[in-house]
């Protein structure tokens, strides 16, 4: 027998996005305190969820080895970094782009004014703030 379905879920993206706390200063070092406010999880999807952001500044490196990631920038833009065959491959995305970052592909984001971002995400990932080619990479 099929187990029931969920119930269908009206989810406000405008609302929640208006919830969270601005951080102007993100920083690969940055800790979940620093950032407490400026991410919200819309809701649980597949082996992760849907998530939405509001900051600036720098991120850490990251990867999620079991799927692909899909960012998408709602309003402001980014710099996201993508680590393929070990060459850093930037990618400007502005309000209304999307990259669909390749399962187990090393990035991370460059934001210096600002963004509102939304990105299903797998979990979990790995992060680490060194390059992760460096020698002082720990994930």
């Amino acid at each position: 027998m099929d187990e029931p379905l969920n119930s269908p879920e009206v989810l406000n993206v405008a609302e929640t996005i208006a919830s969270l706390r601005f951080v102007g200063d993100r920083k690969p070092m940055s800790t979940k305190a620093d950032l407490e406010g400026a991410f919200a999880k819309l809701s649980t999807y597949r082996d992760g969820g849907i998530f939405v952001g509001h900051y600036a500044g720098n991120s850490e490196w990251e990867r999620h080895p079991i799927g692909d990631e899909i960012v998408f920038v709602l309003e402001g833009q980014t710099t996201l970094i993508l680590l393929i065959d070990e060459v850093e491959q930037p990618n400007l995305l502005t309000a209304g782009k999307m990259l669909i970052v390749p399962a187990n592909t090393w990035h991370r984001f460059e934001t210096p004014d600002g963004v509102k971002i939304m990105s299903v995400t797998p979990q979990p990932g790995d992060h680490c703030v060194d390059h992760p080619l460096s020698s002082a990479a720990d994930f």
